[in-house]
């Protein structure tokens, strides 16, 4: 009898998967050819609508945006890279179906899309680019040697109900700690993600946590508890605060003692 190579997926697994999907900025796009029978891979550039679906934006004179017209079902691959074996490194592959939005119904997408892809400004108002959303119908983690799962959306994806009333106040949140509380943000990564220092900024948040870029580099910042409604996102923010400062008060502390 041949043995499942695929664990059951737990609390872990869904982390690693979410943690993938919100701050991977490429991934290969399979696609297929009616002309040839078989699949087309490609590279774009990848986003996340507020419930972790991906959304990528393509030009319509490329390839991969022709077979989507002809056949919405497509695969992506999301990949962390490090240093080693590229094997040893979690992926995560993604089947979904694709829907093109129009853009009206792509505007809060493009504004979530262009905070971590600020060079796609120059491009995205182009009248062949078009956005893409990607609805999964499953996924299959693999997290490193021995670490497979097969994964359903609800592992994937946050809790729709409350999406519509943190869609009207997300990007006033980010551009409100960006411009009033930047320090507190370089904090969240720094002090609880342990990122190196730098002009961290937040680029995107959801139920279930945020996203910081510096630069190219990306991290996830994971709520202690998904939030139940918009009204939690402040108190949450604020406790996440408290605690960034509480950890860099022993490091300030250690070097003004240094210094003395």
């Amino acid at each position: 009898m041949t043995k499942d190579a695929f664990l059951p997926v737990d609390d872990e697994a869904r982390l690693r998967a979410k943690a993938l999907m919100r701050t991977a900025r490429y991934g290969t796009l399979a696609t297929n050819d009616p002309e040839t029978g078989g699949p087309f891979a490609s590279l774009v550039s990848v986003g996340t609508d507020l419930d972790g679906s991906p959304v990528i934006l393509t030009s319509g004179l490329s390839t991969h945006t022709r077979l989507l017209e002809a056949d919405p079902r497509c695969s992506l691959l999301l990949a962390s890279v490090g240093k080693g074996d590229p094997l040893a490194h979690p992926r995560l592959t993604l089947s979904a179906e694709a829907t093109r939005l129009d853009r009206e119904a792509a505007s809060g997408i493009r504004e979530r899309y262009l905070r971590q892809h600020p060079k796609a400004t120059l491009y995205v108002d182009f009248p062949d680019f078009a956005f893409w959303r990607l609805s999964i119908l499953s996924g299959s983690l693999n997290g490193g040697f021995g670490r497979a799962y097969r994964m359903a959306p609800d592992d994937l994806l946050a809790d729709p109900s409350i999406l519509p009333g943190l869609r009207e106040i997300e990007a006033e949140a980010v551009a409100h700690m960006n411009a009033d509380h930047a320090e507190t943000v370089a904090l969240y990564a720094t002090q609880i993600c342990g990122a190196r220092e730098g002009a961290w900024r937040l680029i995107g948040l959801d139920p279930e946590g945020v996203q910081l870029a510096l630069g190219d580099e990306i991290l996830r910042l994971v709520f202690p508890q998904a939030l139940a409604r918009p009204e939690d996102l402040r108190p949450v923010l604020m406790a996440l605060a408290r605690q960034a400062r509480d950890k860099a008060a022993p490091a300030d502390a250690r070097a003004y003692q240094a210094s003395s």
